[in-house]
């Protein structure tokens, strides 16, 4: 049985706290005692062994049988996947498809899912052993479930961006995925009293790395669906406020958003929040302190507001602060084509118990003339053992995130990035794979496909796509492309700009030159 396996089912059948879900349809809440979502949990566990699967996925909101359908998967040792659903304006049977090939190309044999999803995920043609979780992770429990004493050697398959190529799956050891939640928990002093409140997606590291703190620390977790957010991001602090939460997370674009149009709350107390994790996506100063400025008057202490760095490849947190510090801010020059300028940027604490953070010498210092910036490498305790297919990563060796930093007193500072992902709202997306599917449209010209992230600070960022295309249709072509994307790669493009055949920049070997693309659209637009 796995470290982390061991944890899980001790601290679950000993606390008396409760996981508290959140219905959009009666926008209401509802408990359920840890030891409730235990006994489902070894429903679904019970399954997976009879199914013979040594990997589980699992698909759709997170309702009790959902979120049992996982913690199922841990407790059977299996490696588990959760992927999203599709979204607004995708084509569904495309997705059915492009998620079952998902499941199938990193070794899933059976998945669990309710709803619309479970229909759509029968429809498709797979050799999936699909159930609807709420056949199978029932309430009642007439026995106890033996723990698999053996499990697989991954606890969690996380789909990633990687740090120098294109999408992957990242093979998160149980101990690595233990010793990620214990370095959080130590570092922020995390006890039984604690509340979570969390609306995070659970198919994204973040969002899964706060429902297992929860769970394995036995506090009490109030968790939305990411789609009543987005439905109205205003509930967020709501929901602070009607559960005394003192712990929850969030990219920087939700604090962006609620510090911009504060003035529209009322009636909230968010005294009770002691922590709030800022992670995800380049964290802006301004913006994350104004939420904290604006939300004091409703009790909000801004030393709550969290910073923090962290990815996939390490199970989720590298470096976060100690509570109460709030946002701290170092101010740089920058210099520039016209000269220099002045900015500021976060800085994002020490690393957790267990892992280590190094600079290693770069060439590119993202133009800061006045501090000793490098490539910034990780290893420790949290670190995945490899990615999926790929050669195993030597526990010694240190891993190469692809993004440049410097350390000043409180921790590390995040500058730039080496590697061009997409960061949209806290998710991070290699362009490889949005140019991929942009190119399949008629009219596109092939190699001829750029995707960058657009304004990086503002409140709600985007991915644009620009291409070189010689056809009549344009408006059809465009229309196509924003399905195709939405469809295959789970986000909607927030533009697609047509050029003419030949207009993108490329190098002297030529390659497409994605950030003089983007610098180009940022400078049209000024």
């Amino acid at each position: 049985m796995s470290v982390l396996t061991t944890a899980l089912a001790a601290a679950l059948t000993t606390t008396d706290r409760d996981l508290v879900l959140y219905d959009p349809d009666t926008r209401t809440w509802a408990r359920h005692p840890w030891g409730e979502i235990y006994a489902r949990a070894e429903n679904v566990a019970e399954q997976i062994g009879n199914d013979g699967s040594t990997a589980v996925g699992v698909v759709g909101e997170p309702t009790v049988t959902g979120v049992a359908a996982i913690f199922g998967a841990l407790l059977a040792g299996a490696g588990l996947s959760v992927l999203p659903g599709p979204i607004r304006g995708a084509d569904t049977a495309q997705w059915a498809t492009a998620t079952a090939n998902r499941f199938t190309g990193i070794g899933m044999g059976t998945v669990f899912s309710h709803g619309n999803e479970l229909d759509l995920l029968r429809s498709a043609d797979s050799a999936l052993k699909i159930h609807h979780d709420a056949d199978i992770a029932h309430a009642q429990r007439s026995a106890s479930l033996p723990l698999d004493a053996q499990g697989s050697p991954a606890a969690v398959l996380q789909g990633t961006a990687g740090s120098t190529g294109t999408p992957r799956t990242a093979q998160m050891p149980p101990s690595a995925v233990l010793a990620n939640l214990h370095g959080l928990g130590e570092r922020i002093s995390l006890s039984r009293n604690d509340i979570g409140c969390s609306w995070l997606p659970l198919y994204h590291d973040m969002g899964l790395a706060f429902l297992l703190a929860g769970a394995v620390h036995g506090i009490e977790v109030w968790q939305a669906p990411t789609s009543a957010f987005a439905a109205s991001p205003f509930s967020w602090v709501r929901w602070l406020t009607e559960s005394r939460a003192t712990l929850t997370a969030a990219p920087n674009m939700a604090y962006g958003l609620i510090g911009k149009y504060s003035r529209r709350l009322s009636d909230l107390d968010l005294s009770a929040v002691r922590f709030a994790l800022n992670g995800g996506e380049p964290v802006d100063c301004a913006a994350t302190s104004l939420f904290g400025t604006e939300l004091a008057r409703f009790g909000f202490n801004p030393g709550a507001l969290s910073p923090s760095y962290g990815m996939a490849e390490s199970s989720c947190a590298v470096t976060v602060p100690v509570p109460g510090r709030g946002v701290v801010i170092d101010e740089i020059t920058v210099a520039t084509d016209a000269g220099s300028n002045r900015q500021q940027l976060a800085v994002l604490g020490d690393a957790i118990s267990g892992m280590q953070v190094r600079l290693r010498p770069s060439e590119d210092n993202a133009g800061i003339v006045d501090r000793e910036v490098g490539e910034i490498e990780i290893r420790g305790t949290s670190m995945m053992s490899g990615y999926l297919g790929q050669p195993a990563l030597d526990p010694d060796d240190w891993f190469a995130t692809g993004d440049l930093g410097y350390f000043v007193d409180g921790g590390l500072v995040v500058c730039g990035r080496t590697k061009e992902l997409i960061t949209v709202a806290g998710r991070n997306i290699f362009p490889t794979e949005i140019e991929r599917v942009a190119a399949q449209v008629k009219g596109v010209r092939d190699g001829a496909v750029v995707a960058v992230g657009a304004d990086e600070k503002a409140v709600r960022s985007g991915l644009v796509i620009a291409a070189e295309f010689r056809g009549a249709d344009e408006a059809g072509a465009r229309s196509q492309i924003i399905q195709q994307v939405a469809s295959e790669c789970g986000i909607v493009p927030a533009d697609v700009v047509f050029l003419a055949p030949g207009s993108l920049p490329r190098t002297s070997s030529g390659k497409l030159r994605r950030l003089e693309v983007k610098r180009q659209m940022e400078t049209a637009k000024s």
